[in-house]
């Protein structure tokens, strides 16, 4: 199915917008959570863990949820597809681990501003709660990687791709067998 040139282009739009939005609001949380990682002053830390329980809960796991849904819209409706190339599978798969693992750290990360967020809760109890550091930074780089991948496009059609391409173009299943397939797909090399 593929969308219309309006419609691609909304869909584009809106994917980009919420996948570098998860990007920026992720390398703004690492920042608060090295803080958290690295700093003394329990006012700082204080307000490092509430930041990062607001950034958290209204922004990355909306932008996270945004982004996966929309990465899907788009590969179903253009010619890339959601699982004809490896780049994009790969990129699809990495996204849903990514916001698999964000979704079982939101819990700890709110639990940890909620314990910052009161008053009786002592500056040596604050000081003690574990940074997230380790998750967030290879969330990063995992959004980096998948931004890379969306970039760069590298060569390479799935077993799948190649069965609907040979589909497309018409070849028969012996064909396939004998390995006789042409190595650019429709449209030049992607």
């Amino acid at each position: 199915m593929n969308m219309t040139p309006g419609v691609r282009k909304l869909a584009l739009a809106t994917h980009l917008t919420v996948a570098v939005g998860w990007l920026g609001a992720v390398a703004a949380y690492v920042a608060l959570d090295a803080a958290v990682a690295t700093s003394q002053d329990s006012g700082l830390v204080r307000g490092a863990w509430l930041a990062m329980g607001v950034v958290v809960t209204w922004a990355i796991v909306p932008l996270a949820v945004a982004s996966l849904a929309s990465g899907v819209v788009i590969s179903l409706g253009t010619k890339w597809g959601l699982f004809r190339h490896w780049w994009v599978l790969i990129s699809f798969l990495l996204t849903c681990v990514a916001t698999l693992v964000l979704l079982s750290e939101a819990s700890v990360v709110t639990r940890s501003a909620a314990l910052a967020a009161n008053p009786f809760v002592s500056d040596e109890q604050l000081l003690s709660l574990p940074p997230t550091l380790p998750h967030s930074v290879g969330g990063l780089v995992v959004l980096l990687v998948i931004q890379v991948l969306n970039v760069y496009k590298p060569k390479g059609m799935t077993p799948y791709g190649w069965r609907k391409y040979d589909e497309q173009r018409g070849a028969s299943p012996r064909d396939e067998v004998a390995g006789r397939r042409s190595s650019v797909p429709p449209g030049g090399p992607s």
